[in-house]
């Protein structure tokens, strides 16, 4: 981290404006509530799914199997046993939040009339909900832009095709060393896998290194990640206002590639505790 050393010139500014903060926040304190307590914080775990039912919709995509078959349905009861250690109030899903199909569905669930479908938001949302006893998920999405094309659009009108496709084949290594993982290992330990902390830091730099693809008059990189932050802290936003008491813990099931996001996110609201999967595993599969 670098260091910066300040003017001398400057430390009777610094010093009043220190000095005219507290003594405006002292005054305005009485009538504030005090800041949670890390004891009386609520939780969100946040945990980043493949998508199980391979809709293909993303510019990469898992390649998963049969998540109905007997051995993944084994294994699915693997997931939801650790994710009760977690003893969620709700469950948020990746699902528009203007949109009631989901809760409808749900509902059906609960009275018999739906069968599960092979999509995570059933498979972990609506099974974990139900056994936990809650009468309602909670859909958190918000759509938003995602100027692709216009990335790559840039990348070669600035002849710098050569270094976009280098970036795009990184990511493709990427999703494919997944794609390899999954079929030998259960659907918890690909979870572990994809939440660890180094590959979600790996897949946001991604979006941090499209950045470099942009120019004065042309921020195409810079746009796109401004566009996908902002959908982000959306859902991030909508995720929050589902907490109503310092005992609510939030269970929060999306797509991996939403995951470092809402994690940063969480990380820095100094109102919430942010969880992660791992902790609630007893013995972590080596990969």
């Amino acid at each position: 981290m670098k260091s910066f050393t300040v003017p001398a010139t400057s430390g009777a500014v610094i010093l009043t404006s220190a000095l005219f903060f507290f003594a405006g926040s002292a005054g305005a304190s009485a009538s504030r509530p005090a800041p949670a307590t890390a004891q009386s914080k609520p939780e969100i775990l946040i945990v980043g799914t493949y998508h199980m039912a391979n809709p293909g919709r993303d510019i990469f995509n898992a390649s998963a199997d049969d998540v109905l078959s007997t051995k993944r349905q084994a294994q699915m009861a693997e997931l939801l046993a650790v994710l009760k250690r977690f003893r969620p109030t709700k469950v948020a899903i990746e699902s528009t939040v203007y949109d009631d199909t989901r809760k409808k569905q749900y509902a059906d669930y609960l009275a018999g009339k739906h069968t599960l479908t092979r999509n995570e938001i059933e498979q972990v949302g609506f099974r974990l909900a139900k056994e936990m006893g809650m009468r309602t998920v909670y859909p958190v999405d918000y759509d938003g832009d995602f100027p692709w094309q216009r990335l790559v659009n840039f990348a070669k009108a600035t002849g710098k095709s050569s270094q976009f496709d280098e970036l795009y084949a990184e990511m493709g290594a990427f999703f494919k060393e997944m794609n390899d993982f999954l079929p030998t290992h259960t659907i918890l330990e690909t979870l572990l896998f994809m939440n660890a902390n180094d590959r979600v830091a790996a897949d946001v730099g991604f979006y941090f290194r499209e950045v470099h693809f942009g120019e004065v008059g042309d921020y195409a990189g810079a746009d796109l990640l401004t566009s996908w932050y902002q959908r982000n802290m959306r859902i991030y936003a909508n995720i929050a206002n589902l907490i109503e008491s310092p005992d609510e813990r939030i269970l929060v099931i999306y797509g991996a590639g939403h995951l470092g996001w809402l994690r940063q996110a969480a990380e820095y609201d100094p109102t919430v505790r942010l969880r992660k999967l791992a902790e609630f595993v007893e013995v972590t599969p080596t990969r």
